[in-house]
């Protein structure tokens, strides 16, 4: 007979291996598989309004343990190449179909973060990316702070890049994950 702080499992006596397979059986039983479909329901919502499939999605949030409020782009990943810092229609569009999420950039030189956000109103903010000679705590600086700024928490945003060193700034700013471009703007991998 169990007594007072046993953790209800099986007993050591004779027949052990039985009853542990049974007791292994019976919490598996109590424990749901599948995601309820109310739930399910509103995860694939969210989904479409960061402008991601459902699968992406899913990942995102099972290795983050939250849901994303924000995405970080880098210039590369917006096709924002020169000074002029503006982005090609489709990824525009793509961006201003985005809901209840920030829109933030790190822009590569020669484009200058304030002239991306004049010539571009699909992103809230932008700062200048790190660059290939900064150091570690200067990475983190610039990815953290351009996130910090909008009071979010790293493991809420998720960054999508273009360029390998950009996968860098998931650790720089404790973020959610990385996603190339390739993956979040459809069009871009054709």
């Amino acid at each position: 007979m169990a007594g007072l702080g046993h953790n209800g499992g099986p007993s050591m006596e004779p027949g052990q291996v039985w009853r542990t397979h049974a007791w292994r059986q019976a919490q598996k039983a109590l424990m749901p598989n599948a995601i309820p479909m109310l739930v399910l329901k509103m995860r694939m919502s969210r989904a479409a309004e960061l402008g991601m499939d459902y699968r992406t999605y899913a990942k995102v949030r099972q290795y983050s343990g939250q849901d994303i409020m924000g995405l970080l782009f880098s210039s590369n990943a917006l096709r924002i190449f020169g000074s002029g810092g503006e982005m090609p229609e489709a990824e525009a569009r793509t961006l201003s179909e985005v809901r209840n999420a920030h829109r933030l950039a790190l822009v590569h030189p020669p484009a200058a973060p304030a002239t991306v956000l004049a010539a571009t109103k699909a992103l809230e903010d932008a700062a200048r990316a790190p660059r290939l000679v900064d150091s570690w705590s200067e990475m983190r600086a610039r990815v953290q702070g351009l996130i910090q700024a909008q009071r979010l928490p790293g493991s809420a945003v998720l960054v999508i890049g273009d360029a390998p060193l950009e996968t860098e700034w998931v650790a720089a700013g404790r973020a959610a994950g990385y996603l190339s471009s390739a993956e979040y703007f459809r069009h871009q991998a054709v």
